[in-house]
């Protein structure tokens, strides 16, 4: 018997920390089972230098990984989603398209590393943090049976998933 392979799409404003970082990792962590992808509501020029050598560092996926709009997924030749996750405050806030198909959607937010100010390492190491937020989720992501779970009782672990570790403030007043 075949194992279904499900699209996840990774939200963010700028697609170039936050959602390039999950992207990447549920490739690595989910592969076989989930293909990811990632996008912005206003998408970057290119994805954040840090964000590709936290990847590089931590031996995560950075081929073909580049700053893309939502838009490229709304077009009638596009993968359809059964996950599409926001991982930034300004994302969840917006209107996103509709997607075909009725995925389960949920909020997971994480703080901007792009935002970080200090040191180089004060601001690399929000990377690494963020980073480290985001495999957490992805890790229990991985861990549901999603196969067997209905509608309801999957959205509910997404949303409890989004309240993890690390979580911002808003992400944690969603329920």
């Amino acid at each position: 018997m075949t194992q279904r392979v499900y699209n996840v799409l990774f939200l963010c404003t700028g697609n170039s920390a936050r959602s390039i970082l999950a992207e990447s990792v549920l490739r690595q962590l989910g592969e076989g089972r989930f293909n990811a992808f990632s996008a912005g509501s206003y998408p970057k020029p290119d994805i954040n230098p840090t964000t590709l050598k936290v990847l590089k560092n931590f031996h995560y996926p950075t081929e073909d990984l580049r700053s893309k709009s939502w838009d490229e997924f709304a077009q009638e030749d596009a993968p359809q989603f059964d996950f599409v996750i926001t991982v930034c405050d300004d994302a969840a806030g917006e209107v996103c398209p509709i997607w075909p198909g009725s995925p389960a959607t949920a909020h997971w937010g994480i703080a901007d590393p792009a935002a970080a100010t200090g040191t180089d390492l004060e601001r690399e190491m929000a990377f690494v943090e963020a980073l480290r937020y985001l495999r957490l989720r992805l890790e229990l992501f991985c861990a549901l049976p999603v196969a067997s779970l209905d509608a309801m009782s999957l959205t509910r672990h997404l949303l409890e998933i989004g309240r993890a570790e690390g979580a911002t403030d808003c992400a944690r007043e969603r329920i």
